[in-house]
């Protein structure tokens, strides 16, 4: 919902560390590949692959709020999706990339996983119980992670992913 922005981003931010240069993580490279380009960093989670022209080390946290609120919460429908969803729908676009969040939330309420947030996975998510579908996200971007298989950062993702599902329920519950 539209007035969980901020909430969402503090929660976030709270996964996220300050500025970063690990030459193991590709998000640092400017290119995405490890070792080729620059390695500019990563900081609030905004990251050099994703933004190459941005000057990184130099990120305020405002900047990076409203990086996330055009380029994340916006493109995921943040404002249209209940309490609980809207926040973990963020933290998977901002991981995973927006449509992957997209599909991950579609095929969390059965709806066609085409990446498109329209008007009939809206829908859906309003038609879905909002416990169910956060559980179901939850275990599907879990999944995911067997596909991405990357032993360097798995453990910390899942950490994450079961923290943030964990708060996504509790927005969703003190709602109810």
């Amino acid at each position: 919902m539209k007035e969980n922005y901020d909430i969402s981003f503090e929660l976030v931010i709270g996964h996220e560390g300050g500025y970063t240069t690990n030459p193991k993580d590709r998000g640092n490279w400017t290119t995405g590949k490890i070792g080729v380009g620059v390695n500019k960093g990563t900081k609030y989670g905004v990251s050099a692959m994703a933004y190459p022209s941005l000057d990184i080390k130099n990120l305020t946290l405002d900047q990076a709020k409203e990086i996330y609120r055009k380029d994340y919460w916006a493109k995921v429908a943040g404002d249209e999706l209940p309490h609980g969803l809207d926040y973990l729908t963020f933290d998977c676009a901002i991981n995973h990339g927006p449509q992957r969040a997209v599909k991950l939330l579609q095929e969390a309420v059965g709806s066609n996983p085409d990446g498109a947030l329209g008007p009939k996975t809206l829908a859906a998510v309003r038609a879905a119980d909002g416990r169910s579908a956060i559980i179901k996200m939850g275990t599907e971007r879990d999944e995911f992670f067997d596909d991405i298989n990357n032993k360097e950062f798995e453990d910390g993702w899942r950490k994450r992913a079961f923290e943030v599902s964990f708060n996504a329920y509790d927005l969703w519950l003190a709602r109810q």
